[in-house]
């Protein structure tokens, strides 16, 4: 019997030794990010009303598009200002041609019913939700009919802001 058992020790022993035990130990990793919210680019070119006829019964209408992108879900509004020229306001805006003055206006539709401004004198904003994507706003503009300015050529900058 002691020769089985020595056997069996040595089949064991062999059995054992060829047999690597492996061990293993886990652990987490946490990965974090901070989406900012954020608008990072605003594009906008020139609203050209192209020729005014200031005999004509009919106001002079344009209209332009800007873009805006700003992060998925983040609330905004839009605002414009009254312009560059003296005496031009978020309510009733002028362009200039030196000393002389066209009046005109810019709306947030089509129907030109709702003057797109900064909130104040009866203006609005426009406000808005990213989509993390470039979206286009358009401006209505109109140069109301029969203004006494003379031949020229008027301009004005309108300053768009965005809050967010």
């Amino acid at each position: 019997m002691t020769k089985g058992l020595l056997g069996l020790a040595l089949l064991s022993s062999l059995l054992l030794s060829s047999y690597s035990w492996a061990a293993t130990s886990t652990t987490t990793l946490g990965i974090t990010a901070n989406v900012i919210s954020v608008c990072i680019s605003l594009t906008a070119t020139s609203l050209a009303f192209g020729n005014y006829d200031p005999t004509s019964a009919t106001s002079t209408d344009n209209t332009n598009t800007f873009s805006v992108r700003c992060t998925l879900d983040n609330s905004y509004s839009i605002a414009l200002n009254g312009g560059t020229t003296s005496g031009g306001t978020v309510s009733l805006r002028k362009m200039t041609d030196g000393s002389d003055t066209l009046n005109y206006n810019l709306y947030t539709s089509t129907g030109r019913s709702t003057i797109w401004g900064d909130g104040t004198g009866g203006t609005s904003t426009v406000a808005g939700t990213g989509t993390g994507l470039t979206q286009n706003y358009t401006i209505y503009g109109r140069a109301s009919a029969q203004q006494t300015s003379p031949a020229g050529s008027y301009s004005d900058i309108i300053t768009i802001t965005v809050t967010y």
